[in-house]
């Protein structure tokens, strides 16, 4: 093993400050330019290739576009516990679209080549180096972090192909992810492809036309700071739209598990984020208690993937009203639910649905689960790794 040596990020590197677009250019419709904002930040670093906020127009300097595998780091944070802040993302590749350099994102140059770019990857997704981002923000509600900052942060180094080892390994691990979240998107795309033909534009005139909330029950969570762990064993985390959104993490809050069961949250179970920001999905991550502005979505007489699918296909419309209660949070009510219709096949029509129907969920849940595994096996080698725990011979 290589001797590991203290340096600081500046060292290698320069943090460079991205460029104040245009506001009113900014929308939510799709052009050929994504501006990357903290939105695009996993809790812990990496990617999210969501909530894309878009730019029109091309008037702007040329060398703020982003180029496929630009490291880029996250200067500002909005929420209470500021859990992207400093944190790494890299740039995806597209054929389709620029990712735009905006202001708030800083974008990693190298500046010394003795070092492996993607070990600076994952160094600056480590807990170790987040705290101390955090710890030097400035700010209140809003925290910010600055270039000086996070060329400032002092660490140990292993010899250049030390390094390259240590990122093969969490780089290997976190492409594998990747692949089984594109797969899942084709997935989603399949169902959705699916469910349009056969319960679209396929649709029979005997089929009966009933409201979402006659397909399935829709429990909403509960209050849950008033029902905290009284006790470091009969807890679990609480569900909230964040972790639906972005998973559990070390700054969930915790509630007690003397609930009635129907707001205990399993793997498998479908999600529907009823306020805020709007959404469906299967969960995948580990059980948990469902809080407020969530509803956990169930049938005794219909699939899984009937009123999954239903749901979604709803999705857009109920945003649509979320969004005319601008006076408060954006949120649909469960009248909104009544109002919304499903066209129900026959039994007979049903079933034979659900045999192509089933094997894409199941399919959906099985990645989810090693995806899962996968997540654990990368956020429990990263800090062993770094901090020398686990010896790699470069």
């Amino acid at each position: 093993m290589s001797e590991w040596k203290e340096h600081r990020l500046g060292d290698f590197l320069k943090v460079k400050h991205g460029y104040a677009f245009k506001g009113g250019n900014i929308i939510a419709e799709d052009t050929h330019n994504i501006l990357v904002t903290p939105g695009n930040f996993n809790i812990g670093g990496g990617f999210k290739s969501d909530k894309f906020k878009y730019y029109k127009g091309d008037e702007f300097p040329k060398e703020y576009i982003l180029t496929s595998g630009d490291i880029v780091v996250t200067m500002t944070d909005l929420s209470k516990d500021s859990d992207t802040l400093g944190y790494s993302a890299k740039i995806p590749y597209s054929t389709t679209h620029n990712y735009l350099h905006n202001q708030r994102i800083g974008l990693v140059q190298f500046t010394n080549e003795d070092v492996c770019r993607d070990f600076v990857y994952w160094l600056m997704r480590t807990r170790e180096y987040q705290n101390y981002i955090v710890g030097s923000a400035s700010g209140t509600s809003i925290m910010h972090t600055s270039p000086s900052r996070i060329e400032g942060y002092r660490c140990f180094f292993p010899s250049p192909s030390e390094q390259e080892s240590i990122a093969s390994i969490l780089t290997s691990i976190d492409d594998k992810i990747d692949l089984l979240h594109r797969e899942n998107a084709t997935l989603e795309v399949m169902a959705e492809t699916l469910f349009r033909q056969w319960l679209i534009e396929e649709a029979k005139d005997h089929w009966n036309e009933i409201p979402l909330t006659k397909i399935a029950n829709f429990t909403n969570g509960l209050a849950c700071q008033k029902y905290p762990p009284k006790n470091d064993i009969d807890k679990l985390p609480v569900l909230k739209i964040r972790e639906l959104a972005n998973g559990i993490s070390s700054d969930s809050d915790y509630a007690t598990t003397e609930v009635a069961n129907e707001y205990i949250v399993h793997a498998g179970d479908v999600i529907f984020a009823w306020s805020a920001s709007l959404m469906v999905k299967i969960w995948d991550g580990e059980d948990c208690i469902l809080n407020q502005h969530l509803f956990k979505v169930t049938s005794d007489s219909f699939p899984k993937w009937f009123y999954y699918c239903w749901c979604k296909y709803h999705l857009n419309e109920f945003i649509t009203i979320a969004q005319s209660h601008a006076t408060t949070m954006g949120h649909i009510k469960r009248g909104d639910l009544e109002n919304a219709l499903a066209l129900v096949p026959s039994n007979n029509e049903l079933k034979v649905m659900s045999d192509q129907f089933d094997c894409i969920i199941q399919k959906l849940e099985n990645n989810n689960k090693e995806i899962c595994t996968l997540i654990q096996t990368r956020d429990n080698l990263l800090p062993k790794l770094m901090n020398r725990e686990i010896t790699i011979h470069g």
